[in-house]
């Protein structure tokens, strides 16, 4: 029984399963046929939709259409009007710009470059379009009348705004170089802002519409004058300044250029020395030396011509400046090379003078000359940086300018070193030239005050020597080298001195006058040399040149001395009489003693009357002379007149013994003392 009722309970649950999937089944069926009957609705919907769709495009496209064609119509219209005003406006160009163009760009330079704006495009639309209209000529002649008015306008601008800068301005700027305190680099303002900003403007339409390069040719030549007239403005404040306080710069300059030599370093022989020496070309030659102030001229010519150099470089830097505003850069440098040309030459011309008239003083044996060129030939190698720096760009013809003249220069001023020299080894032995009283020779003098001259110019003397001693500049050899060429220069001038020296002596009849002479030279020349730094130079070449000098002293010293034996020889030669208390000399002793006294006495007599007149100028060597010289003749005399001032040799004791020791000493002090 069991298993009969697990059966019923089976199928009681697969009975009810069934019967839930039919329920499903049924639900699932009802579903599907009202999805099927919302999809005949929604297709029907839109098929509706669609239909009405199509009839709306049919519709609304042709009025787009229509809509398209009619905007189109008005942009072709509007287009077409505003061609037409823009046309029309090119016949009425001439009519509204006629007036400003012929009353001109002055006042209103802005306004005016708009007018020649329109005017050229008027002239391009008729030239392309209506090139046979009569408004085409009527707008090129307001054109080329604009222009012509811009190019006077340019001139004018920079004719009435371009004035030479003023002297002390100009020596403010070169001063504002060495001036520690300066800050503020000193800048020139050659033309107002505004009229600046005017020639730029004009300057720019001319190139880029004008086609017309010429108003950079009234460029260069207006400033070209200006900067000439700038320079020789300067040129003559010094000219003016120079022959009453001697002032030649701005009281705003505190510092002159270091390497612009003042004044006092340009000396010339004769001036300021206690043996009031004559000018050096007067025992070098027969000509006589410059009238008085003539040096202090050319002094004043000398300084104006430094400064002009250093104001040329100041100036033609502010120029580039300025000309780079104004002109288009590839026209700049041609411009510049023409600008610069006339005050350029006009330096370069005067420099060759410089030279010429010293080439011409040279061959008259005016060696002094040569001092012209040192300070300028010096300031130039100075300026040649910055001339190189200034030029660059320039035309070859324009940077050699510079470099031949202080080669020109250099050639000059070796070429006078060497006759100079030469003169001093050949001058002439001309008695009538040669101190009386044996003092210092002019030559020795002048040859040493001419050495002096080059301790303010070591390197550019040297620099002369080192190019004609190897032919080319000397600028690649080491200044140890052309200090030695100095040196050797300065010793054979020296030498050349010593050997003419000793040639001159020998014109003096006495060889104590000769002797004399050489020493107050050779004595001049070691205190010369000691005195400044012609001693150093020396040494680089010979040792010890002092010490040859006091051997030379010493050696004339002792000649010198030998001319008083006359006098101290009677009193110590052998031969004298012995005498004894109570004898009574015989008639040949007597005499004997009266001889010697008669020769001391004519003797001292003699060289005192004779040497009274001759000079010593150094006091120094004048005392030690005399000091020696009282020594010598003193201490014999003394011994003589001891030995025999008791005794009785002569009834006329003052006729033989004239002089007490005192009075010798006093005789002899008197020495090379015209006044005594």
């Amino acid at each position: 029984m069991i298993p009969s009722e697990d059966a019923a309970v089976r199928k009681r649950d697969i009975e009810d399963r069934l019967r839930q999937e039919q329920e499903t089944l049924s639900f699932i069926r009802e579903s599907l046929e009202k999805s099927d009957q919302l999809t005949k609705n929604m297709v029907s919907i839109l098929s509706s939709f669609e239909s009405r769709l199509m009839q709306l495009e049919n519709s609304i496209i042709p009025v787009h259409k229509q809509t398209e064609n009619l905007q189109r119509l008005q942009d072709n219209v509007d287009k077409t009007l505003s061609c037409l005003d823009h046309v029309i406006s090119y016949y009425h160009v001439a009519k509204d710009t006629e007036k400003i163009i012929k009353e001109g760009p002055a006042g209103r330079l802005e306004e005016y470059l708009s007018c020649m704006a329109k005017i050229q495009k008027a002239v391009e639309y008729f030239q392309d379009n209506n090139p046979d209209s009569p408004e085409l000529n009527r707008v090129k002649f307001l054109f080329e009348k604009g222009k012509e008015s811009l190019e006077s306008e340019f001139r004018n601008l920079l004719t009435r705004n371009s004035k030479p800068v003023p002297s002390v301005v100009i020596l403010d700027l070169i001063a504002g170089d060495d001036d520690i305190e300066t800050t503020d680099e000193m800048t020139l303002e050659h033309l107002p802002e505004n009229i600046l900003q005017d020639l730029i403007c004009i300057s720019g339409w001319l190139v880029e519409y004008g086609r017309n390069l010429d108003f950079m040719n009234v460029y260069y030549q207006i400033r070209s004058n200006q900067l000439d007239r700038s320079i020789r403005g300067l040129k003559e404040h010094f000219r003016k300044n120079s022959s009453s306080s001697g002032i030649l710069y701005s009281p705003a300059m505190q510092n002159k250029r270091k390497d612009t030599p003042s004044k006092k370093a340009i000396k010339r022989p004769g001036h300021d020395h206690e043996l009031r020496v004559k000018h050096l070309s007067e025992p070098l030659s027969d000509k006589h030396g410059p009238p008085a102030g003539k040096e202090d001229i050319m002094d004043s010519e000398i300084d104006s011509y430094i400064h002009c150099i250093s104001a040329f470089v100041k100036l033609v830097q502010s120029e580039y400046q300025l000309l780079t505003d104004i002109i288009p850069e590839h026209h700049q440098k041609r411009t510049f090379d023409s600008l610069i040309q006339e005050a350029l030459d006009s330096l370069m011309v005067e420099g060759e003078n410089i030279v010429s008239t010293a080439r011409r003083a040279i061959m008259r044996h005016d060696y002094s000359a040569v001092l012209t060129i040192f300070p300028i030939l010096k300031h130039l190698k100075l300026m040649k940086q910055e001339f190189d720096q200034v030029l660059q760009g320039t035309a070859a013809s324009t940077k050699n300018k510079l470099p031949v003249l202080i080669t020109s220069m250099e050639t000059t001023g070796a070429k006078a070193l060497e006759e100079f020299a030469d003169s001093i080894k050949n001058d002439p032995d001309k008695e009538y030239n040669m101190p009386k009283d044996g003092t210092v020779h002019e030559l020795t003098s002048n040859a040493i005050l001419f050495l002096q001259q080059l301790l303010d110019f070591q390197e550019t003397a040297s620099a002369m020597l080192a190019s004609q001693e190897i032919g080319t500049s000397s600028s690649s050899y080491n200044s140890e080298f052309n200090r030695r060429l100095l040196s050797n220069y300065i010793c054979k001038i020296l030498g050349n001195l010593q050997l003419n020296l000793h040639s001159k002596a020998k014109v003096y009849e006495d060889a104590a006058l000769g002797a004399v002479f050489l020493l107050n030279n050779f004595n001049y020349i070691l205190k010369s040399l000691e005195k400044s730094e012609l001693i150093q130079l020396v040494a680089v070449s010979q040792k010890h040149p002092d010490k040859a000098y006091r051997s030379h002293i010493e050696e004339q010293l002792q000649t010198y001395q030998r001319s008083w034996l006359k006098v101290t020889t009677p009193l110590t030669e052998g031969n004298l009489p012995a005498f004894q208390p109570g004898t009574k000399l015989k008639d040949k002793e007597r005499q004997a003693i009266k001889d010697r006294f008669k020769a001391f006495n004519d003797g001292l007599e003699e060289l005192c009357k004779i040497q009274k007149s001759w000079a010593i100028p150094d006091k120094e060597q004048r005392d030690t002379i005399r000091r020696a010289q009282k020594d010598n003749v003193t201490v014999a005399y003394r011994v003589f007149w001891q030995r025999y001032s008791n005794v009785p040799f002569t009834k006329n004791v003052e006729k033989y013994m004239k002089y007490k020791v005192e009075q010798v000493e006093e005789m002899i002090e008197k020495l090379f003392d015209t006044s005594a």
